[in-house]
C-alpha cells in the first residue's frame, strides 16, 4: 500500500477528531476514525492492481553523443477498472531522461502510449532502470505500487566532431589518386593513366615511349596502392583517463581515430581496431567486404579508460600475433607521458618497428602550453617551470620515438584529428603505405 496526499489529509483530520474527543465523546471519535479507516480500505480494494499492468517498449536504440532519442512505453490495463495514478520510467541520471514522471489515466482493457526523451551526457550503453506504477483508488486515499523490469538499451556513440574535416581530406586523396583536376604524382606503385606534361610535373614521370608516339610530352600518373592494412590502437590505460579541457583524452583519441578510419576506408585500405590496456578491451577486424567504420563506431561506444598501467609488452605481442605477418601501418593513440613511454613502450618498440610501420598520435594539453608562458608572481613562475619541464620531456620522448623510425603526431584536441589524417595522406604520397 502506498500513501497518497489525501491519506495524509485524512489522517490529519482524524487527529483533530481525537483531540476534540473530550467535547464530542470517545465513542464519536472512534466512530469517525473507523469510518476513515473503512474508506481507506475500500479505496485500496478498488484500486486496480499495479502488478498486473503490462508494458511494451519501442523507439531508438542508438544515437550520437549530443543528440536526443525518444523511447516509447505502451501501458496496458488488463483489469476491469480504470487505472489512475503516476508512472515513473527510471533511467540513470546521465541519460538525461525527461519527463521523470507521467500521469496515468488508462480505461479498463485499454492501452496508452507514453514517451520519454533521452539526452545522454556520456557515451556507452544507457539501460532502463525500471518502471514504477502507483495505482490510486477512486477516492484518492490509498494506492497500490509495484516496480516492473522493462528492459531497453540506448547505445550512445562517439560524436565524431572531426567529420567536418573529411571532405577536405578526401579532396587531397583524390589529388593523389589522379581523379582531381590538380593532378600530382604520388610515389605509389600502381600505374593509373597517361596525360600531357604541364610545368611543375616531376620529369621522372615522363613516359618517353608514349612521348615518341605523340607530338607533345606525356607523363604517367600514379595512384597510391590500395588495400593496405591499417591497425588503429587505442590505449585505454590510466593516461587516457586524464581530461584535456572538459573531455577525457580517450574521447579526443576516438574522434581522431574515426576520421582516420573513414579516410582510410575511402582510400580503399582495410582498417582494424584494437583497444588495449592490460588486456584487449575490444577488437574489430576488417573482413574486406565493405567499410569497417560502422563496426568501429559501435565498438568504441562502451569503451572507458581503465585506471591501470598499460602493458605495452602485451600490446606489442597482441599486435604481432594478429593478421599474419603482413606489413601494416600501426597507429597508436596514447599519451607522450615520459615515464610510461620510457618504462613501457620504448623497450619493446624495436620488435614492432621491425615488422610494421608505426605512428604514435598524442593529444597535447593547450593549458600546459599556456601555463609555460605565465609570468608575474612567484606561483606563476613555479607553474611555468613545471609546464616547461613537462613540455621538455614530451619533446624528448618524441625525439626518441623518431629515432626508432616512428612517425609522431602531437597536437591539441582541436587539431589532432586533421593532423593525423594529414600524416596518413603524406605516407600515401611518399609511397610508404
Amino acid at each position: 500500500m502506498a500513501i497518497t496526499g489525501r491519506t495524509v489529509l485524512a489522517a490529519f483530520a482524524g487527529a483533530l477528531v481525537v483531540l476534540a474527543a473530550g467535547s464530542l465523546g470517545a465513542w464519536t471519535a472512534w466512530a469517525v476514525l473507523g469510518v476513515l479507516a473503512l474508506l481507506i480500505a475500500v479505496d485500496l480494494a478498488l484500486a486496480p492492481s499495479a502488478r498486473r499492468v503490462s508494458f511494451e517498449r519501442s523507439g531508438e536504440t542508438g544515437i550520437r553523443l549530443g543528440e536526443s532519442a525518444e523511447v516509447e512505453l505502451v501501458v496496458a490495463n488488463p483489469s476491469g477498472r480504470r487505472l489512475r495514478g503516476v508512472l515513473r520510467d527510471a533511467w540513470a541520471p546521465s541519460s538525461g531522461a525527461r519527463p521523470g514522471r507521467h500521469r496515468l489515466a488508462v480505461p479498463a482493457g485499454e492501452r496508452r502510449r507514453l514517451g520519454t526523451v533521452l539526452t545522454p551526457v556520456r557515451r556507452g550503453d544507457h539501460r532502463a532502470a525500471g518502471v514504477t506504477v502507483r495505482s490510486v483508488g477512486p477516492l484518492g486515499l490509498a494506492a497500490r505500487q509495484a516496480t516492473h523490469e522493462v528492459p531497453w538499451t540506448v547505445r550512445v556513440l562517439p560524436p565524431f566532431h572531426s567529420r567536418r574535416h573529411l571532405p577536405g581530406k578526401l579532396a587531397r586523396l583524390r589529388e593523389l589518386d589522379g581523379r582531381h583536376s590538380a593532378l600530382v604524382r604520388g610515389q605509389g606503385s600502381e600505374f593509373d593513366s597517361l596525360r600531357e606534361y604541364v610545368p611543375g610535373d616531376d620529369v621522372r614521370s615522363i613516359d618517353w615511349r608514349a612521348t615518341a608516339r605523340r607530338d607533345g610530352v606525356v607523363v604517367r600518373t600514379w595512384r597510391p596502392e590500395r588495400d593496405r592494412r591499417i591497425l588503429i590502437v587505442l590505449d585505454t590505460g590510466r593516461t587516457s583517463a586524464g581530461r584535456v579541457g572538459d573531455t577525457p583524452r580517450l574521447d579526443h583519441a576516438m574522434d581522431a581515430a574515426l576520421l582516420l578510419a573513414a579516410l582510410a576506408a575511402k582510400a580503399g585500405d582495410r582498417v582494424d581496431l584494437l583497444a588495449f590496456d592490460r588486456r584487449v578491451r575490444t577488437q574489430v577486424r576488417s573482413s574486406g567486404r565493405g567499410s569497417a567504420v560502422p563496426a568501429i563506431v559501435q565498438a568504441m561506444a562502451p569503451l572507458e579508460a581503465e585506471l591501470v598501467e598499460s602493458d605495452h609488452a602485451g600490446l606489442v605481442a597482441s599486435i604481432l600475433s594478429g593478421q599474419g605477418r603482413a606489413r601494416r601501418l600501426v597507429v597508436l593513440l596514447t599519451d607522450l607521458n615520459a615515464s610510461a613511454m620510457e618504462e613501457g613502450l620504448l623497450p619493446v618498440l624495436p620488435a614492432l618497428t621491425s615488422r610494421h610501420l608505426v605512428m604514435v598520435a598524442a593529444v597535447g594539453d593547450p593549458a600546459v602550453t599556456a601555463m609555460a608562458a605565465e609570468r608575474g608572481d612567484a606561483p606563476a613562475v613555479h607553474r611555468a617551470a613545471a609546464a616547461a619541464r613537462t613540455l621538455g620531456e614530451r619533446r624528448r620522448v618524441t625525439a626518441e620515438l623518431r629515432r626508432h623510425g616512428v612517425e609522431v603526431v602531437d597536437a591539441d584536441p582541436e587539431h589532432i584529428a586533421p593532423a593525423l589524417a594529414d600524416a596518413y595522406i603524406d605516407l600515401k604520397a611518399q609511397g610508404r603505405l
